[in-house]
């Protein structure tokens, strides 16, 4: 049986606003985001595009990796997102 996945995950909003998480089900929790029930800070901003995300199957690694990115200026988590996803798609189209 596979270990459990968890995953550090960045959204956005028409506006650049950033937003860092983690969780152990990407596609739930951006559901939730997109349906505005999920952080406070991202229904108040409505920020609901998923714009990168990384998994692992270890909890502490991914507890310390959102640590890191939520402790980076901007201009180095907007060079991780532009890595990956340069166009800034919403990753999670076609999902629900």
């Amino acid at each position: 049986m596979p270990g459990k996945q968890y995953y550090v995950y960045i959204l956005t909003n028409r506006s650049g606003t950033l937003y860092t998480g983690i969780t152990n089900n990407l596609e739930r929790r951006t559901a939730e985001h997109k349906r505005g029930t999920g952080s406070a800070f991202t229904r108040k901003y409505r920020i609901n595009r998923l714009v990168y995300f990384e998994a692992t199957d270890d909890v502490n690694a991914a507890i310390a990796r959102e640590k890191q990115i939520k402790g980076w200026l901007r201009a180095k988590k907007i060079a991780l997102i532009e890595a990956e996803n340069p166009s800034w798609r919403d990753l999670s189209e076609g999902w629900q």
